[in-house]
């Protein structure tokens, strides 16, 4: 089998990237034979390595459609900063593509870009939705924002202080507040309520230190 044709049956996959598992069920070769065929064709440019094993088979990748692929075979959603970005609350573009995920977390560098992977209890693996024309399972602006807040506790530097932020026309704040109190601990649930309140109370546009 030349590449032309393993590419053309990889692209009838419909999906933006595939295992070399998958390429190997679709080749009708073994996965060794498989991951030979997908090193090749990353080579000639026509698919992009994502991580070990995993390959993004468009022309053209959108890091954010590839994301729930980092994180396989957990799931996980856009969120925090990215999220947030995208729902035009903050200005900054995210240097990272963030994600809440039930993986674990940790970082996930890719020749796309680097994804940030944060870790939540299956509880509060929620409140997002998946755009209808590419599939991209975003969060909803109010979990974004709770999901920061959510993380803000922690040591990590990413979540130390919340950018200025502007609540977008028809913002949920019980929706919001909703999610605040669905967080497992109480004494995380606590702070994350004070801080969401203070958030609130300060009208459209909020710029602090958490």
């Amino acid at each position: 089998m030349n590449a032309s044709e393993a590419l053309g049956r990889l692209k009838r996959l419909r999906v933006p990237a595939a295992t070399t598992a998958d390429a190997a069920a679709v080749l009708g070769v073994s996965g060794e034979a498989a991951s030979h065929m997908l090193r090749r064709l990353a080579r000639s440019g026509l698919v992009t390595p994502l991580r070990k094993g995993v390959w993004a088979l468009a022309d053209r990748p959108d890091p954010l459609a590839l994301a729930e692929y980092v994180t396989t075979p957990y799931p996980s959603y856009l969120s925090l900063q990215t999220a947030l970005y995208q729902h035009g609350m903050i200005e900054q573009i995210p240097s990272m593509i963030f994600l809440v995920s039930l993986a674990r977390s940790g970082r996930v560098e890719t020749g796309l870009g680097t994804y940030s992977v944060h870790h939540v209890q299956p509880a509060f693996f929620d409140g997002f939705e998946s755009l209808p024309d590419s599939g991209i399972k975003l969060a909803a602006p109010e979990k974004a924002l709770v999901d920061f807040l959510y993380l803000s506790p922690t040591r990590s530097r990413l979540f130390a202080a919340l950018p200025e932020v502007e609540l977008p026309r028809g913002f949920r704040r019980s929706v919001a507040r909703e999610w605040a109190g669905r967080i497992p601990s109480q004494r995380l649930r606590t702070i994350v309520a004070r801080t969401l309140d203070d958030v609130l109370a300060r009208g459209t546009r909020v710029g602090r230190k958490i």
